[in-house]
């Protein structure tokens, strides 16, 4: 990138984040929050599968018990930054997750399988054609919080 194009970027940045509630705890400076996708929540059984691994993570962890692996799960996705919790059941979390500077919305799920013994894991944005890496993040430190993951 050339050096003026990178210093204009730099300072774009400094700007917002002098912005009021730019450095708050859940502002976001834009709402880039895009659509609910149609294929959230268990269908057949099953989480969907990703629409493009370039902004999805999606993965399957064989569990003991698939309902008390569920429960002990929600408190480590309820303090993941930015998460509100938009709805839980027996056998199934889902709730958003927002990103601080730009506002950017992706959707986690979790479906406790308790027939075949695991949980279904799903992190998906919204927007954008790459998420950086940010789904598998989130899915690798909800399993590092799960009783031998």
């Amino acid at each position: 990138m050339a050096p003026a194009l990178t210093s204009l970027l730099g300072l774009l940045v400094a700007l917002l984040l002098l912005l009021p509630g730019a450095g708050t705890a859940g502002a976001s400076l834009l709402h880039l929050e895009g659509p609910v996708p149609g294929d959230l929540g268990v269908r057949q059984g099953h989480l969907a599968p990703c629409p493009s691994p370039a902004h999805c993570a999606r993965e399957v962890w064989p569990v003991s018990d698939p309902s008390a692996a569920l429960a002990a799960l929600l408190p480590a996705v309820l303090s993941l930054d930015g998460v509100e919790l938009v709805e839980t059941g027996d056998d199934y979390i889902h709730a958003t997750a927002t990103s601080r500077l730009f506002g950017f919305v992706d959707d986690l799920e979790v479906h406790a399988d308790a027939g075949a013994g695991v949980l279904e894991v799903r992190s998906v944005s919204r927007l954008g054609d790459s998420d950086l890496g940010v789904n598998a993040r989130r899915l690798a430190t909800l399993r590092r919080s799960l009783p031998g993951g």
